[in-house]
């Protein structure tokens, strides 16, 4: 919090130290690190990058020539994986600097949670965590999640306090590993549980409710028999200090006799629950009640591989404070050039109420970096800015000046939704080119008034983005048409693409507007619309 009230000077200190610790990079000499005693230096000499500029750098680092990005005496301990634009994943070197940032962010974001929350206080915590070695470089560094890093060098006396173990991790078979997990949660006093999106935390929840026979079971006889695959060795690693429990087998037995069914919210008593809410996020709360009762929920703040952004200090809300004492920010307005520079402020200078694209120089030898996310800045907490995620800057279909964005169709559909007291929860939007182009919503159930919820949701969007509406009055874009899938496609079509980023990857989102037509072919009846069809774009 002293940093955020100071944040003009915390952010030029953090600047500067991170350019002279990699001034004599291959990088850094290039980009005359040596002469950046600034933020207008700093501006001169680098431009703003996306990962694709970056990459030469990347690979070479990952090729062993760490001087490409870092100067002496540092060392890459893993290259945390995400998924990129393509089929190949980002690599993001992490450092021991890089790994000190990140951790003392968690540090701050879960001591002001328990501060908030002091009955969680020494009490069991359920966090998923991927592996950090999923897969190797030519010399043996690992490339994984950097969750899986935090965990293997957590402290003994901090470890203690986590029911999940680090071996679940190398289950790839989802529905063994989510149960897996709550086969070791569920017997423990579990007062907070973490993951980075609430589908996961409701997978959880169901994996131990539609297996709630076999868990009893497991439990009472010490064993693990998992619906679906566990490896070998991973299975005897968890097993390995396994006993009976007689005692909780019996009090979740009474549990379901009490309540027809085993959920969290009968057999924990949680004081808080961390995910994310923003963008398309918070759609997954509606479901919490069910299973968790009236549990606050802690949004864990903006964060990607590549670095945090915010810190969320209050329940209730996806807005959090910038961690100015971290990395080093720059926004740049949501719709200008990067080339720019007029468009692109420090964090204390921006507007309440502005949108912005946000830029990130980090230890990791990302430097005004382009994360692609879009947020809102709500108000200023001393010099630093309390910013909300609204979007992906991937996630806009503009296909006649229209520039729809996911979260605008996602807030549409939810006020839709609440409105006709429906309980759909998945769908898919997609542009379409045609005579005139239009917009074509993919659901797999069947809805008796599914006429009124197209109707609905057009005039949504049309009162939520004035393009979208005065394209939509002016006939140069046309109605929303529906196809109906078969029951639980689109949810094969996600287990699909996680499959393809690998299933241990807990932050995978369902993506539910697609941004360029043809990318929904895969849904699409052969010749389905051919009656206004009138070929692909040229352009």
């Amino acid at each position: 919090m002293r940093a955020a009230h100071t944040a003009g000077k915390t952010q030029e200190r953090v600047l500067l130290a991170t350019v002279a610790r990699n001034a004599d990079s291959t990088y850094g000499r290039e980009h005359q690190f040596s002469r950046i005693r600034s933020y207008l230096d700093f501006v001169e000499h680098v431009p703003v990058q996306t990962y694709e500029d970056l990459s030469p750098y990347i690979q070479r680092v990952v090729a062993g020539d760490l001087r490409a990005m870092f100067g002496g005496g540092q060392r890459v301990l893993m290259f945390a994986m995400t998924s990129g634009s393509t089929d190949e994943p980002k690599y993001v070197p992490v450092t021991g600097a890089f790994l000190r940032e990140y951790r003392r962010v968690w540090n701050a974001f879960g001591v002001k949670a328990l501060l908030d929350h002091p009955a969680a206080f020494l009490g069991s915590i359920l966090q998923v965590v991927s592996p950090m070695d999923e897969r190797r470089t030519h010399f043996g560094i690992p490339c994984g999640s950097i969750s899986g890093l935090l965990a293997a060098t957590q402290k003994r006396v901090v470890r203690k306090y986590y029911v999940t173990p680090r071996e679940t991790g190398y289950i790839s078979d989802p529905e063994a590993r989510y149960y897996a997990i709550m086969r070791f949660a569920v017997p423990r006093d579990v007062t907070w549980t973490i993951t980075a999106s609430p589908a996961t935390q409701l997978k959880l929840a169901r994996a131990a409710a539609g297996n709630a026979e076999r868990l009893i079971r497991d439990i009472h006889d010490g064993t693990l028999r998992a619906p679906g695959e566990i490896p070998g060795p991973v299975q005897r690693s968890l097993m390995a200090n396994s006993q009976p429990d007689h005692a909780t087998a019996g009090r979740l037995t009474a549990l379901v006799e009490e309540h027809g069914e085993l959920l969290p919210r009968h057999y924990w008593d949680l004081a808080f629950l961390c995910n994310w809410t923003g963008g398309t996020m918070g759609l997954h709360l509606r479901d919490f009640p069910h299973f968790f009762g009236d549990t606050p929920v802690r949004d864990i703040g903006l964060l990607a591989t590549e670095g945090r952004v915010s810190i969320c200090l209050e329940d209730g809300t996806p807005a959090g404070v910038l961690d100015a004492g971290g990395s080093v920010f720059e926004f740049i307005e949501a719709d200008a050039d990067p080339s720019d520079g007029s468009a692109i402020h420090r964090c204390h200078e921006v507007v309440p109420g502005g949108e912005y694209r946000v830029l990130l120089t980090t230890s990791a030898g990302f430097y005004r970096y382009d994360i692609g996310d879009h947020v809102r800045v709500h108000r200023m907490e001393g010099q630093a800015p309390v910013v909300e995620f609204l979007h992906r800057g991937l996630h806009v279909s503009s296909v006649t000046g229209e520039k729809l964005t996911e979260w605008q169709v996602t807030t549409a559909f939810e006020h839709c939704r609440l409105k006709l007291g429906l309980s759909l929860s998945n769908f898919v939007l997609a542009p379409c080119w045609a005579d005139p182009p239009f917009y074509r919503l993919h659901v797999d159930e069947q809805l008796d008034n599914i006429n009124e919820l197209v109707g609905l949701l057009d005039a949504e969007l049309s009162a939520m983005n004035m393009e979208y509406g005065s394209k939509r009055s002016s006939g140069r874009l046309g109605p929303i048409v529906v196809n109906h899938l078969p029951p639980r496609t689109l949810g094969e079509v996600d287990a699909d693409r996680q499959r393809r980023y690998g299933a241990s990857n807990e932050q995978y989102k369902h993506q539910y507007l697609y941004t360029r037509p043809g990318d929904d072919a895969s849904l699409t009846p052969r010749g389905a619309g051919e009656s206004r069809r009138l070929g692909s774009p040229t352009s």
